[in-house]
């Protein structure tokens, strides 16, 4: 038997149902308003219920009051330079503001306002006037750590005991006052608020005054300390710059009279014009060096060549070789004109010869005198060049050392230039410190003094309420969308249609648990006429389903027990049996219930004796109502070989001859193999869905196990379907009984 996935695929290529890609791509946002709907009474009680808890806990916390002092914090004015300039201090900047914020929330300030107001001895604070839990767990953790690091010793005295309790109840007390303290920026501008937050709005009030008040006089204290302390610094410093200034100026003084300096700057001069002049003509006879040098290694590397050498540009350009050459050229010519007519020994072809040999002689020897002097050349430009060379690294020389010289006393000059301008510096400053008398101006002042809040600013008890219900709200809906995604089952027609692609034949409502003792002869009593109606509609739908088939055989099954497939096969044979001659045959031979249901004397021979052959066909039908009924009779041990027969095939055959139609009560195609052999003999079958109960992988399965072997799947049946529920949760049946005026009967 195939797996799911394989079912699942040969459901998509016959087109029963859709691709999972085309569903993940909408989000039907008019299912998740249903989904949400059904559930808005619980949505509803659980925000009331949310909204109820938050307020009993607003109303018994406790209130608690803010006030605010407003400070301005001015640039300092740059009166006292040295002062600023040796702490750093750059007040036009925002770091400098935010310095002031964390200054104003320091400890040191806090410890100064809490000693003050004393409020150690304040309810709010002190641990001691404030309500004991009944078991102080703290307490018990806290001693339980402290036996584990010292055992169970006692301290060394009773004094160090207290000593050390006070100081745990001071920094407790601190780092809670510490955490109602707040320090905002208002805007950009050089306003700080400074807030209290306690629950006593007095005690709120004159602790943001105090820390206003106490960071002004902490400033003030400070630019005093800062003022003296800079002073003694500076007069100290003074002393040191005094004596290495001295020592400087010692230090020049002796160099000069050692190197019998005078005029340092004058010599140099004088001999850097030299320098100067001499790397000059040092550069023009590089130069000349350089084009010499070119000549000589082009007549070099023709020396032994003197055609060659004449054809150089240095020689080629000498006026006596050009004259040589052209007077070469002219015996040459004279040459090759006599030899067109004269013989080699004619008297003017030898004298032409000899002419030639005398021109071309001349011209070797004009051309080796040049190549001569251009070795000369050379030579010369060459030695030149090596002189004033020589000259050059003696002035450079002389004017390293001068430099060296130079360079010494300016360095020692500078030293004590500098020592010097230091020493003024330090000493201006000093003066001005000595003399400034607004050290004690401090930078802040109070723009507004704190008072008495008259309302609390927490808790803020409608907001609280409104989130925790909008909170609940949301939790809600998500629970109620996340039921809706873990409910994976059929819930609608149109669920069904669009995850199968089959015709949904009908709806049969949910039965009241009075009714559900008679549900296999419900339509046969009439006395629900939604579900008859229901039942009706089955059956116009199985008869108009493909026409041109003769639907002799109905199979009737579903994928797990109990999603009333007996019912719809027992009540729509009676349906049928109205209008044809109809057989029901209840083929779950494992499970059977015809027989229960309709109380068939025990021992009632059926199906399984007729095919073991151990009955005849008259005493296996029984006729109840006008229905001719086959129950399953006596359980075989082997059931699934009955139904493979091939004298079961027989018995059909025979069966079909006498009536109208057999509708065949089938197991479930989950539980086991049976009803996939009942579809092999069909000619359409039913599949029976329980609604809100059968998962919908379970009816993929079972549907593409059927349609593996050619079963003739012709519709399904919706069982068990709550219809008032589905219509306050906005799922429409349109077409369906339940519309057609018969609702009121169904509340009967």
């Amino acid at each position: 038997m195939a797996n799911n996935s394989e079912n699942n695929v040969l459901l998509r290529e016959r087109g029963l149902i859709s691709a999972p890609a085309e569903k993940d791509d909408e989000i039907d946002l008019l299912k998740l308003w249903h989904s949400i709907w059904q559930r808005k009474f619980s949505i509803i009680t659980l925000v009331f219920a949310v909204m109820l808890v938050a307020t009993l806990i607003v109303l018994v916390v406790t209130p608690i009051y803010r006030a605010t002092a407003t400070l301005l914090i001015e640039q300092k004015a740059a009166k006292v330079v040295s002062i600023e300039q040796v702490y750093g201090i750059d007040s036009g900047t925002n770091e400098y503001l935010q310095t002031q914020f964390e200054l104003l929330k320091s400890r040191a300030l806090a410890e100064r306002v809490v000693k003050k107001l004393n409020l150690l001895e304040h309810p709010e604070f002190d641990p001691r006037q404030q309500e004991e839990p009944l078991i102080n767990f703290g307490a018990i953790i806290a001693a339980l750590d402290l036996n584990k690091l010292s055992g169970v010793t006692l301290p060394d005295s009773l004094e160090n005991e207290e000593d050390a309790a006070e100081a745990k109840l001071f920094d407790e007390v601190l780092r809670k006052f510490m955490d109602s303290v707040s320090v905002s920026q208002q805007g950009k501008s050089q306003l700080v608020t400074v807030s209290v937050e306690m629950a006593d709005g007095r005690m709120a009030a004159r602790a943001a005054n105090e820390l206003a008040h106490g960071f002004i006089e902490s400033q003030l204290e400070a630019s005093m300390e800062m003022s003296a302390t800079a002073s003694e610094w500076m007069n100290t410093r003074l002393d040191e710059l005094r004596g290495k200034l001295k020592e400087a100026e010692d230090k020049l003084q002796a160099f000069r009279e050692a190197e019998n300096l005078v005029d340092v700057d004058g010599v140099s001069t004088i001999v850097a014009g030299e320098l100067s002049l001499t790397a000059d003509r040092m550069i023009d006879a590089r130069r000349q060096r350089a084009e010499a040098e070119s000549q000589y290694n082009q007549v070099k590397s023709m020396q032994n060549n003197w055609e060659r050498l004449a054809s150089l540009p240095a020689v080629l350009g000498h006026p006596l070789i050009q004259q040589f050459k052209a007077d070469e050229a002219k015996a040459r010519a004279k040459v090759e004109e006599l030899s067109k007519r004269y013989g080699a020994r004619h008297p003017a072809m030898e004298a032409a010869s000899s002419e030639l040999s005398a021109a071309s002689a001349s011209l070797r020897g004009q051309v080796e005198q040049i190549v001569a002097g251009i070795e000369r050349n050379y030579q010369l430009a060459v030695a030149n060049e090596n002189s004033l060379r020589a000259s050059f690294n003696a002035n450079k020389a002389q004017i390293q050392q001068i430099s060296s010289k130079e360079f010494k006393l300016r360095e020692l000059q500078r030293e004590v230039d500098a020592n010097r301008a230091l020493y003024d510096t330090f000493m201006t400053r000093l003066k001005e410190t000595s003399a400034t008398s607004d050290l004690e101006n401090a930078n802040a002042r109070i723009v507004d003094k704190a008072t008495p809040p008259q309302t609390p600013v927490k808790p803020k008890k409608a907001l609280i309420v409104l989130i925790a219900g909008i909170l609940a709200s949301f939790i809600g809906i998500g629970l109620s969308l996340l039921l809706d995604i873990l409910n994976n089952t059929f819930k609608n027609t149109e669920e069904v249609e669009s995850r199968l692609n089959l015709p949904v034949l009908g709806v049969l409502p949910m039965l009241k648990k009075q009714e559900r003792s008679g549900m296999a002869q419900m339509f046969v009593d009439n006395k629900n006429r939604p579900f008859c109606e229901s039942i009706r509609t089955i059956r116009t739908g199985l008869v108009l389903s493909n026409m041109e088939t003769d639907k002799k055989v109905t199979v009737i099954t579903s994928s797990i027990p109990a999603e009333g497939k007996s019912t719809v096969s027992t009540n729509l044979a009676f349906a049928l049996g109205q209008v044809e001659r109809v057989l029901l045959i209840d083929a779950d031979l494992r499970r059977p219930t015809l027989a229960k249901n309709f109380n068939f004397p025990v021992g009632t021979p059926g199906l399984a004796n007729l095919i073991a052959g151990t009955a005849k066909l008259e005493d296996c039908i029984q006729n109840i109502n006008g229905l001719d009924m086959m129950g399953a009779g006596l359980v075989p041990p082997n059931p699934l070989e009955l139904l493979s027969s091939s004298r079961f095939n027989k018995i059909l055959e025979l069966l079909s001859s006498k009536y109208d139609h057999i509708v065949i009560d089938s197991p479930p195609t989950q539980a086991v193999s049976d009803a996939v052999v009942l579809a092999t003999h069909a000619t359409a079958l039913i599949y029976i869905i329980k609604s809100d109960s059968t998962a919908i992988p379970l009816v993929e399965k079972g549907i593409g196990t059927l349609l593996q072997n050619n079963a003739p799947v012709v519709g399904v049946v919706l069982n068990q379907v709550d219809i008032e529920k589905s219509k306050k949760n906005g799922y429409s049946y349109t077409g369906y009984y339940d519309y057609y005026g018969y609702s009121n009967d169904s509340k009967a």
